[in-house]
């Protein structure tokens, strides 16, 4: 998607550690009507496929989520990182690691808002290793919910993760591929 591309090109910055930071518009700061732009298009992309729930893990993939989710009419669910005393014991789980913060979380999701009659559409603002996209997908197959694909912003293409979903059978869209980052330069796919 240009309007994402070159969005990245102008505010994005490539940090070290293979880190690209977009949140003056994307996960910290939220540029609204873009992200509007940007759900829109995810839209698009799986108007045919039925979804009547968006789920995403807290805490970035929240905004896009919401944003998408109100083109399809349904409600998002969020995974939490910890189960809080205000969720009772009736849970799904999986272990994830996560790739920006470098620790390994038990994500979870009460067994009252996904169920076989489920539809999700999963949404996430980065991939790379795919491990965060994996635990949502398992959450689901514990459910019993189809899980009818993958909505990203931006994809870290040459770190693997979405070439590893796509070849288990999961349908990936990304918005924006990078193929590298190297000297502070990003290149697109």
């Amino acid at each position: 998607m240009k309007l994402l591309e070159d969005r990245i090109l102008k505010d994005g910055k490539v940090l070290g550690g293979d880190v690209l930071k977009v949140d003056s518009f994307l996960n910290h700061q939220i540029d609204v009507p873009f992200l509007c732009e940007l759900g829109k298009e995810l839209h698009r992309l799986y108007e045919g496929a039925g979804v009547n729930k968006v789920l995403t893990i807290e805490a970035s993939g929240i905004g896009i989520a919401c944003i998408t989710a109100q083109y399809f009419g349904c409600p998002v669910v969020f995974a939490k990182k910890a189960k809080t005393s205000n969720i009772a014991d009736d849970l799904y789980s999986a272990q994830v690691h996560s790739y920006t913060h470098g620790v390994t979380n038990n994500i979870v999701v009460s067994r009252s808002y996904l169920s076989p009659e489920d539809r999700v559409l999963i949404i996430d603002d980065f991939l790379a290793n795919g491990c965060a996209l994996e635990g949502l997908t398992e959450v689901c197959q514990q459910a019993g919910a189809t899980v009818v694909g993958c909505g990203i912003v931006v994809e870290k293409q040459y770190q693997g993760g979405g070439d590893k979903l796509r070849r288990s059978g999961i349908r990936v869209e990304s918005l924006a591929k990078i193929a590298a980052m190297t000297d502070g330069r990003i290149t697109f796919c």
